[in-house]
């Protein structure tokens, strides 16, 4: 089973402060999938971009979201069984969402982050996708992905990005293929315009594409906005 998530620090109550109402029924459909996601299996692997490049993240690791203005922890073992390590106040924020998710929802579960570079080529993802298919089949049901990452930050004037007219289409192409559980149309998205449009998604979502392939998946949206000029998107995929 699969779950996609955004990252955006304002799922975080406490970060929210004024915008709470906004991103409440975000806020629902992320902790909708992510129980989805904890029903389903023991163990997650959280895909995210990170600037730090390729790197594999135990699930011994914890920080918090002190960084973004409040000192909200984050574990990513949420069993209460293994080693914690020291909170890492420079834990990526996928892995931040990943963890603070699934304690949202009490899941009893280990995480396990692997992170690509923002700028990974889709080839690069989908190799690194194909690994981790390979991991979740052989381990038979026991492994869930997580995936995490924003789309286009360039929908309003307001947005950080700015406006650029490029955003609407590229997040329709993105939320659609979401939706429809379309790997191939994800491994299409134009990792150059996703520069251009500040997304933070579409490595992660691209390691997505190389774990889908050779399944048959049904894909549902649960969520897809841009209350902030920054689109949201929320799905989970399921095996046929």
């Amino acid at each position: 089973m699969v779950a996609v998530l955004p990252e955006p620090p304002l799922l975080v109550p406490e970060l929210a402060t004024g915008a709470a109402a906004e991103t409440a029924q975000l806020r629902a459909a992320c902790l909708a999938a992510v129980a989805r996601l904890a029903a389903a299996a023991p163990r997650w692997i959280a895909v995210g971009a990170d600037a730090g490049g390729r790197r594999t993240v135990p699930p011994s690791a914890r920080g918090s979201f002190i960084g973004f203005g409040v000192d909200v922890g984050a574990a990513l073992d949420t069993t209460g069984t293994g080693a914690a390590d020291p909170t890492d106040p420079h834990l990526p924020l996928p892995l931040l969402v990943a963890g603070w998710a699934a304690g949202q929802v009490r899941a009893r579960v280990r995480i396990r982050g692997e992170l690509v570079a923002p700028d990974a080529p889709p080839a690069a993802c989908a190799a690194v996708g194909a690994d981790l298919a390979a991991e979740c089949a052989a381990d038979q049901g026991s492994v869930a992905l997580l995936v995490l990452g924003d789309g286009a930050a360039t929908h309003t004037e307001r947005a950080p990005g700015h406006l650029d007219e490029r955003a609407a289409p590229f997040d329709a192409a993105a939320s659609a293929a979401l939706r429809d559980a379309d790997a191939a149309a994800l491994a299409a998205l134009d990792p150059d315009l996703a520069v251009d449009l500040l997304v933070a998604g579409r490595a992660p979502w691209q390691v997505l594409a190389g774990a889908a392939v050779g399944r048959g998946w049904r894909g549902e949206l649960l969520h897809s906005s841009a209350p902030f000029g920054v689109a949201y998107h929320v799905a989970v995929w399921t095996p046929r």
